[in-house]
C-alpha cells in the first residue's frame, strides 16, 4: 500500500490506467471525501464515504478512455499529509471516439496512505467538450433551463 501523499497520487493514476476504477476507489479511506468546486449541471460538487466515490467512478472507463497521462507536476506543502498536483490526462471520449486531453489541479490530503480528501479543479466546459456534450451542458446553464 502507498504511503505517503504522493506515492497514493501516482497509484491512483496506475490504476486510473488501468481502467480499475474498484482499486482507484479503495485508495479512499472510508470517510473520505472528493470536492469539485467547479463542477455543473447534474456533476456533483461533493462526495463522502468511499462507496460513494466508487459509485461515482464505476461508469468512468465507459465515459472517458484516459490512455496517458504526460505530465504531472507534484507540489509540496506546508502539511506533510497534502500535496498539490498539476496533472495532464489525454485519451479518446468513448461515446464519440474523439481524442481529448484534459488539465487538472488537485488538493490531496492522504493520512495512512489513503485520501481523506481529494478537491479536484477541472474546467466544466473542457469536460463537457472532450465528452462531446458541452451543447448539453451550455443548454442547462441557460436561465429558462432553471426555472
Amino acid at each position: 500500500m502507498p504511503g505517503t501523499p504522493e506515492e497514493t497520487f501516482r497509484r491512483l493514476l496506475d490504476l486510473l490506467l488501468a481502467k480499475d476504477m474498484d482499486a482507484v476507489a479503495d485508495l479512499w479511506a472510508e470517510d473520505g471525501t472528493a470536492a469539485f468546486p467547479f463542477a455543473v449541471g447534474a456533476a456533483p460538487r461533493q462526495l463522502a464515504g468511499r462507496e460513494a466515490i466508487r459509485a461515482y467512478l464505476a461508469d468512468y472507463p465507459q465515459r472517458m478512455d484516459v490512455q496517458a497521462v504526460p505530465a504531472v507536476t507534484v507540489h509540496r506543502t506546508e502539511r506533510p499529509d497534502t500535496i498539490v498536483v498539476e496533472f495532464t490526462a489525454d485519451g479518446l471520449t468513448v461515446r464519440t471516439g474523439a481524442p481529448y486531453r484534459l488539465d487538472y489541479i488537485a488538493v490531496i490530503t492522504v493520512r495512512g496512505g489513503l485520501v481523506t480528501h481529494y478537491r479536484d479543479y477541472w474546467s466544466p466546459l473542457a469536460t463537457a467538450s472532450a465528452a462531446g456534450r458541452l451543447p448539453e451542458l451550455l443548454d442547462s446553464l441557460r436561465p429558462e433551463a432553471t426555472r
